[in-house]
């Protein structure tokens, strides 16, 4: 017989919080291994029991869930986060994927969605409820960033992100951190740049930038 998955749930509701752990509680094939009302008492919880996969939601005192997650995922990247949440937005959805979420799913999701997503995020899938799905597809079925009227179409959408970085001043690592890309990566698309905008050095590309309106 496989091993329970041990699943962690955050939320700072708890009635909500202790009626899924109940539900989680009683089936087969899931072991509900701690909670957390935070997102700052869901790190510490998470690197003390190491659980398979995290439930988390996203509006939190202390500490909200998308850096909870980062936290989360940067220190024990074997664990799974799934989020669980109300926030419909593309914002919230991609930041939550770029904080290393593998899941993401609505309240309202019923209990085999949930369980699903939980039992695929354990074995290292990436899940995402019908209604997020799709608006994941058509995000990147649709036009990039840079389309020909942005001031920079030669460009590709990573490229145009990074040069809006660079014209706010932040440096290659900084960068890296907040895509969450390799130092590599950012050194490549940074020369990509250069080489597009046929300036010389991070100064003259900063200039155009910032001419264009990014950045600020």
């Amino acid at each position: 017989m496989p091993e329970a998955v041990r699943v962690m749930l955050v939320d700072d509701h708890p009635v909500y919080r202790d009626g899924l752990a109940a539900l989680l509680g009683s089936l087969d094939g899931v072991e509900v291994v701690g909670t957390a009302a935070n997102g700052l008492e869901a790190v510490d919880r998470a690197r003390e029991v190491q659980p398979d996969v995290v439930v988390m939601d996203v509006q939190m005192p202390e500490l909200d869930g998308i850096e909870a997650t980062r936290r989360i995922t940067s220190d024990s990247p074997h664990i799974g986060v799934v989020v669980l949440t109300m926030a419909e937005e593309d914002q919230t959805l991609f930041a939550a994927m770029r904080a290393g979420a593998r899941g993401y799913l609505l309240k309202g999701a019923n209990q085999a969605e949930i369980v699903r997503a939980i039992t695929a995020v354990a074995q290292g899938e990436a899940i995402f409820g019908p209604a997020i799905a799709r608006r994941v597809a058509e995000f990147f079925a649709g036009a990039p960033v840079s389309t020909p009227t942005s001031p920079f179409p030669q460009l590709t959408a990573r490229e145009h992100e990074i040069l809006t970085l660079v014209a706010a001043g932040r440096s290659n690592p900084q960068i890296a951190a907040e895509l969450y890309l390799s130092a590599k990566t950012v050194r490549n698309n940074v020369s990509n740049i250069f080489a597009k905008l046929h300036v010389a050095d991070r100064a003259e590309a900063i200039i155009r930038a910032r001419d264009a309106g990014l950045g600020r």
